[in-house]
């Protein structure tokens, strides 16, 4: 599929990107070539093929979570590494 230079403006437009005469005839081949390969891709038979989301075999592992209370010098510890500490909390900057 060959894209027209107007639809490489309105592409260019969408994604807020101001093009050179030469971009567009470089990012217009690039982009034809892409949509030619999926059109490729469209011809393979996959009438018993599965759907599938990944390919590598990997499973998310969860593991329960365990809380664990921390004796005082722990804590203590942990709390001088703060850069602001008060009233048994972490102060942090407010974030908007």
């Amino acid at each position: 599929m060959k894209l027209q230079k107007k639809d490489i403006q309105h592409i260019a437009k969408l994604a807020r990107l101001e093009l050179t005469e030469k971009e567009y005839d470089l990012y217009g081949e690039q982009l034809s070539g892409v949509l030619e390969f999926i059109d490729k891709l469209s011809e393979v038979n996959t009438d018993n093929v599965e759907p599938t989301a990944q390919v590598t075999g990997l499973l998310n592992i969860l593991r329960e979570d365990k809380v664990m209370d921390w004796n005082e010098k722990e804590q203590a510890d942990a709390f001088k590494e703060a850069p602001n500490f008060e009233d048994n909390q972490y102060k942090v900057k407010r974030v908007l």
